[in-house]
């Protein structure tokens, strides 16, 4: 049994391309691997603050010095650590807003790249510790970008996990979602396909 775990990151709750590929992911996913967990996090619904001040205070503040706002950050960047460490496929759905990742899925990334629990530095350079862990990456975009360099998504993402050792990492992009029916059908069409292929 493995446990699956899938980040929400659109704005929208209705009439969300990412939200539509994710529910998709789940239900082929559930099909092929039954005994499986699946774990939701909405970024939207839940929001995650930005790193600030009181997070850094969390992770870098000796315990019986915290002030009760900086253990609540602590706790709650913990829980969202304990939620990634505990999973063995990660799945993150990203529309992309102004050629990147929604500002949710950045701010819950720097809640959980922590050095000592999801990576660490060594004598030649940072040392992810997440490894043996699958990754799939499932996008929206209004405009065709994959291998542009307008893409800061993908780029970005691989980086981001491939430091905290995830490095079987599969991107799905539903592109062309804003350049007329034509594009928009055929772009969701192709990601619906990968994804029948990914369970």
């Amino acid at each position: 049994m493995s446990r699956v775990l899938v980040i929400e990151s659109s704005a929208r709750q209705q009439g969300s391309v990412s939200r539509e590929l994710t529910q998709q992911f789940i239900a082929n996913w559930q099909a092929a691997h039954p005994a499986d967990q699946i774990q939701v996090r909405d970024l939207a619904l839940e929001p995650v603050p930005h790193l600030d001040a009181t997070l850094l205070g969390g992770w870098m503040t000796p315990s019986e010095q915290q002030s009760e706002a900086e253990k609540a950050a602590l706790a709650r960047s913990n829980q969202l650590t304990d939620e990634l460490l505990g999973a063995d496929v990660l799945v993150l759905a990203a529309p992309m807003y102004n050629f990147a990742i929604p500002s949710t899925l950045k701010a819950w990334l720097d809640h959980v790249l922590r050095a000592g629990v999801t990576f660490k530095y060594t004598e030649t350079g940072p040392q992810g510790l997440l490894t043996g862990k699958r990754a799939f990456v499932l996008t929206a975009r209004g405009g065709i970008y994959a291998g542009s360099g307008l893409d800061h998504q993908e780029p970005y993402l691989r980086q981001a996990l491939a430091f905290i050792g995830i490095h079987d990492v599969q991107f799905i992009h539903a592109e062309g979602l804003n350049m007329g029916a034509e594009f928009s059908e055929k772009g969701l069409a192709q990601a619906k396909a990968k994804l029948a292929e990914v369970a």
